[in-house]
């Protein structure tokens, strides 16, 4: 009989496992109606926190915000982690977010560890630089004794080191540091995706983006290798977004009359 009854609870405790395990990402947010996005904190227009309501604001939280409603309805709870170019993957993959919504290239390296939804910003790296520098592009930074700041983690550290193999490149934590290190005069230009510089320029006027775009630099929706549904299902709330022109709108709201910024290439 004890034998019997171990075998019965062995079925049923394997059955639940088949069960959980069958229950991927899109199907528990559906049950919960609760969605966990891992969105930046620290990128102006993209994801920043708004020091005097202390709430989260940008493009990316408004997207992430609408997809959230068109995948669940209004009702649904979004729940918004803060993260950056080093912790998004691993919050990733260890389940504390559903998904990424945080200016992240898509790559072939990155889509062998995650899986990404289609593109829904078209970004390129560029060059920022005090509004009295001399340098006019990426190859003036081939010169010995540049020194080119960058974020920890991001595609713009290796790119850098692709274009102008000669520059000293300091990394940093966060695009805050990065930019304070460019205002002490610790480097002579900083580096990252032109959307992310406008926003840097667009706050501090001494300082210009130059050079055009030198990269391309999709960003994409990072979900769980495997997560196969969910993907699917954020594909097909993107596309009603442009359909709708919801999507149109968000980009206006936070990038018109921006010197040197294309809404019409970034939504390409």
């Amino acid at each position: 009989m004890f034998a019997s009854f171990s075998l019965l609870f062995l079925l049923t405790l394997s059955a639940c496992q088949k069960s959980s395990k069958s229950l991927d990402t899109y199907d528990k947010i559906k049950a919960s109606q609760t969605i966990t996005w891992g969105v930046k904190a620290d990128t102006r227009l993209f994801g920043i926190m708004n020091i005097k309501t202390s709430q989260l604001e940008g493009f990316e939280i408004d997207l992430a915000k609408d997809l959230s409603k068109k995948m669940l309805g209004k009702n649904v709870k979004v729940n918004l982690v803060q993260t950056t170019a080093k912790t998004k993957i691993p919050l990733l993959r260890n389940g504390s977010v559903d998904a990424l919504l945080s200016t992240m290239t898509i790559t072939e390296e990155r889509k062998k560890i995650v899986d990404f939804s289609t593109p829904y910003f078209n970004a390129g790296q560029a060059i920022l630089v005090p509004k009295n520098s001399k340098l006019k592009n990426v190859y003036d930074l081939k010169k010995r004794g540049i020194t080119v700041l960058a974020v920890k983690g991001t595609t713009a550290v290796a790119n850098i080191k692709k274009f102008a193999p000669k520059a000293n490149v300091s990394e940093y934590d966060d695009y805050g540091q990065a930019f304070s290190a460019l205002k002490a005069g610790q480097g002579q230009a900083l580096t990252t995706d032109n959307g992310i510089l406008a926003g840097i320029a667009d706050e501090n006027p001494g300082f210009k983006i130059v050079g055009g775009t030198f990269t391309s630099e999709p960003y994409g929706i990072a979900v769980r290798k495997g997560d196969t549904k969910l993907r699917n299902k954020l594909d097909q709330a993107l596309e009603e977004l442009k359909a709708d022109g919801t999507y149109q709108k968000l980009l206006k709201k936070w990038f018109s009359g921006i010197p040197g910024f294309s809404i019409k290439e970034a939504s390409r």
